[in-house]
């Protein structure tokens, strides 16, 4: 097996993918805003994070295999390790994929580096709960820094609607019985290791899976499962996210009330509540175009209010509880149906609804035909819909096929720091109309 602390003599920076490196600088200057390395030039400074190594007795230099792993490219990397191959996938349960992509489809660099920043904004747009989404990619970074690239079948993330599967070649280095109990970490990788956790992103603690399993402890998921598959050299972890045996705390009721009065969070909590068993009904028509939008939207809405009824007879508290919920979810139902009323009402410039909304349609439809967009396209198409009309966040959601948590955090609050954007109700926040108007004056500027 290869350490990856070999030094690759006839590899130079020339084999390197400079916007990787670019983007791993700007990441550690974050995170490590006053170190002396964010001053050096860019051999030096992949020299001391372990990227470039040097051969004392020859006085040659080159990339270590970690550097090449983290910054080279697919083809380049394959050269020194034939079997190398990244892979992710998810499905609906059918045996179509309707989400893929690889090292080798020519896209993107291939690297690990951005394989791991690739599947990280995936699954925190797609798991509105911070805790998942970051057990998620805990787990994802352990397969990237103990996988063996030597090995064959490559990495293998997959997503199926009730579990993720992580599949790396490589047995693991510790018993599988004490996987999420251990506190010594047992290191195939060091160097890789040292590249990830200089932003923060693992420990050498051995604890990361530890962490895992608590979080997935307290969301009464069942326990992640491990197999070592001998044979075939791999390691195997699944995470389940079926809700077949969690019940639901009272700390978890009290936040998922509280949340109703909050128009995007709204949106969200219900869609979580409807994914139980007891309300197994998806928001399918979401997806679709928008006149069957509100429609599906409306049924499900009635299914859940009537399955909530039935639930709370016999407590009359909680069912005054649920009642005001309803109320919640009723006036929301109420005020999407009146979207386009109410576009009709704040256009004051007389300009054809309709015209608006296949303009809208338009501007969004490569954030809805691509899930993996980088933030400055993200950011320039939410601020072409502000150029045409003001938005809220509900409808930013579904012109863009994001969850509203992810437009929220990861794009709207940054474009309004920056002062791109502005609210139509700055002074009142939580305003059941708040929309995002394009700022003007950030041009004029």
């Amino acid at each position: 097996m290869l350490q990856d602390n070999l030094i690759l003599e006839h590899y130079g920076l020339n084999e390197l993918n400079f916007d990787t490196i670019k983007s791993y600088r700007d990441r550690f200057a974050e995170v490590k805003q006053a170190h002396p390395w964010n001053a050096l030039e860019t051999k030096e400074f992949l020299y001391k994070v372990g990227a470039w190594g040097k051969v004392r007795d020859t006085h040659k230099e080159g990339v270590t295999l970690a550097g090449l792993l983290l910054f080279s490219e697919e083809r380049i990397i394959t050269e020194v390790l034939p079997q190398y191959f990244l892979e992710y996938r998810e499905s609906k349960g059918n045996e179509e994929w309707t989400e893929r992509f690889t090292s080798q489809d020519g896209t993107w660099s291939g690297n690990i580096f951005d394989f791991y920043f690739h599947i990280h904004e995936i699954v925190r747009n797609s798991e509105p709960q911070p805790s998942i989404a970051s057990s998620l990619t805990e787990v994802l970074i352990n397969m990237l820094i103990h996988a063996d690239y030597n090995g064959e079948g490559g990495v293998i993330l997959e997503k199926q609607p009730s579990h993720y599967v992580f599949s790396n070649p490589g047995l693991l280095l510790v018993p599988t019985d004490s996987v999420f109990s251990n506190t010594v970490s047992q290191l195939r990788n060091p160097n890789i290791v040292k590249l990830f956790s200089l932003l923060g992103l693992c420990e050498r603690s051995g604890s990361g899976l530890k962490k895992v399993k608590q979080n997935w402890s307290q969301h009464h998921y069942k326990t992640p499962a491990i197999d070592q598959d001998v044979s075939m050299h791999r390691t195997v972890v699944t995470l389940s996210l079926s809700t077949q045996e969690r019940q639901v705390s009272s700390s978890e009721k009290d936040t998922y009330h509280t949340s109703a009065t909050d128009s995007g969070n709204n949106f969200k909590d219900v869609e979580k509540y409807q994914n139980t068993p007891e309300n197994n009904v998806e928001i399918d028509s979401y997806n679709k175009n928008k006149y069957s939008y509100n429609k599906g939207l409306i049924e499900e809405f009635k299914s859940y209010n009537n399955d909530v009824n039935s639930f709370n007879k016999g407590d009359n508290y909680y069912n005054n509880e649920s009642n005001l919920y309803n109320n919640d979810v009723n006036s929301y139902i109420n005020n999407h149906n009146s979207y386009n009323n109410e576009q009709e009402e704040d256009s004051s410039n007389l300009v054809n609804v309709e015209n608006i909304d296949t303009k809208l349609w338009d501007i969004a439809a490569l954030a809805r035909e691509k899930k993996r967009l980088s933030p400055n396209q993200m950011e320039h198409i939410i601020l072409e819909l502000c150029k045409e009309k003001p938005l809220m966040l509900k409808e930013f959601a579904y012109l863009l096929e994001r969850t509203p948590d992810g437009v929220r955090n990861n794009y709207l609050t940054k474009l309004l720091r920056k002062g791109q954007l502005q609210l139509k109700y700055p002074n009142q926040p939580n305003h059941p109309k708040q929309a995002y108007l394009f700022n003007k004056k950030d041009i004029e500027k």
